[in-house]
């Protein structure tokens, strides 16, 4: 994940400050100093790191903060909003026109993928109950136009595509065809190139007198570091775009684009991509980054992460179930699918206030749930229902079936008993259970074992 060098380090520095009880204004330089090299080797840009430093500094070595009763807490805090400001203060929207349709051309270069968050984009809008249309005008790289209608097609968004001819005509029939058939938002996926150039500028600026879009959004990859601001840079003073779209925020890369994008060239970042399917797309929100950055979770897009992939009526369905004591191992195998569709399981367990930092070394078996998966789908529907039947020799068959050992099918028999035995916990006579009780318990029940290299332990 992005950051988490920045973040042990800026942790490391708030641990020495906390340890110091009441500070000086030397103890805050002295920390100062060490958040200046954090940034610098997260490849902030240089004079953006000068400017953060220089705003905390002032404001922490001031009277009110020193003589606080938590020194370290309020530059904690300072820190957290002057990195919140660093990044946009608030969060920025799409620029949807009035008058639909709205037009958002993608621009980058080669490689940042831009055809692939143009789906995950137009994904997200369908979501939200927009209409949206793909327009493939990249016909200069090999099989650009095929890779937009297979990422459209899983994102359930059309592609309006007509072979390899002027792109400039291409956008200009697509608008046309948006306008005619309903589509509130045209999203063009215009062509790129390893390198900034004459020719990609000037075919850019033609798509844009033509089509007038209300976004020009800027996809870079947050992997090329500071490279990507001054990609950002030069875009901007060619064609101005309005916003910029980090992808491969979830990579090893250090973070410091994402920190300097806005700071460098007034345009903030609005989405960013976490992974490589369709779903691992988010808005950017300053104050959640800033938060991760810090050590502190984000639970609130852990939250929206959870609603994407529940809808109500299944959260209702469950609700019953374990109102009635009736959750089998069918319905442990749906709540098994549910967490997967969250993503990777340390970037989630990361969302958790105090958790990032604990398993930052933790090797977290992601086949650990395909286990769980095969042992459960290896059972009969008799014995998914009612895990009480499964004899030795029903244990030795469901192993043989899931590629795993019996001792493993027992560990998830075990659980599940455990599970059964917390739920009966909490219904009362007349069969009513607290659920936030429930929710608050089976939240914490086995995340340890989730976590082992051997992935000897299997979870529930």
């Amino acid at each position: 994940m992005a950051f988490e060098g920045l973040s042990e380090k800026l942790n490391n520095v708030f641990k020495k400050l906390k340890s110091r009880g009441k500070l000086t204004e030397s103890d805050v330089k002295e920390a100062m100093r060490e958040v200046r090299l954090a940034l610098l080797e997260a490849d902030v840009s240089y004079k953006v790191v000068k400017d953060f430093v220089k705003n905390v500094t002032e404001r922490a070595v001031g009277e009110d903060v020193l003589a606080s009763l938590t020194p370290a807490q309020q530059v904690i805090k300072i820190v957290n909003e002057e990195l919140c400001s660093l990044m946009g203060d608030s969060n920025a929207r799409i620029n949807f026109a009035s008058k639909p349709p709205t037009v958002i051309m993608m621009c980058g270069l080669q490689g940042s993928g831009k055809t692939t968050h143009s789906a995950k984009l137009a994904k997200l809008l369908k979501k939200e109950g927009h209409r949206p249309l793909l327009a493939a005008c990249d016909i200069y790289r090999p099989a650009a136009i095929n890779q937009l209608q297979v990422v459209g097609k899983k994102a359930d968004v059309p592609v309006f595509e007509m072979g390899q001819i002027d792109p400039v005509i291409i956008a200009k029939k697509a608008l046309a065809y948006a306008k005619d058939y309903g589509h509130d938002v045209l999203i063009i996926d215009t062509a790129g190139r390893l390198h900034v150039d004459e020719a990609l500028m000037q075919e850019l600026i033609n798509i844009k007198e033509l089509t007038q879009p209300n976004e020009i959004m800027l996809v870079v990859d947050a992997m090329t570091g500071q490279d990507a601001v001054n990609v950002a840079k030069a875009f901007d003073d060619a064609v101005g775009i309005t916003s910029v779209l980090m992808s491969k925020l979830d990579s090893d890369t250090r973070g410091g684009a994402a920190l300097s994008v806005l700071a460098v060239t007034g345009k903030p970042i609005k989405f960013v991509g976490m992974g490589e399917k369709l779903d691992d797309f988010e808005q950017f929100h300053p104050e959640r980054m800033a938060s991760r950055i810090l050590g502190m979770g984000d639970v609130l897009t852990l939250i929206e992460k959870a609603e994407n992939v529940m809808s109500q009526k299944e959260a209702e369905k469950l609700t019953k179930k374990l109102k009635e004591n009736k959750f089998d191992m069918d319905d442990l195998l749906d709540q098994m699918k549910q967490i997967k569709k969250l993503g990777n399981m340390k970037s989630i367990l990361g969302m958790l206030p105090g958790v990032g930092e604990k398993i930052k070394d933790v090797d977290v078996d992601e086949r650990q749930l395909d286990r769980v998966e095969a042992i459960i789908t290896s059972m009969t529907k008799a014995e998914r229902a009612k895990p009480s039947i499964i004899n030795p020799s029903r244990k030795k068959r469901i192993a043989a079936g899931s590629g795993t050992k019996v001792e493993d099918v027992n560990r998830l028999l075990r659980q599940f008993e455990q599970m059964q035995k917390m739920m009966k916990q909490f219904t009362g006579s007349k069969g009513k259970m607290s659920l936030r009780k429930a929710r608050k318990n089976l939240a914490g029940m086995n995340f340890d074992k989730m976590a082992g290299k051997g992935g000897g332990n299997l979870p529930i």
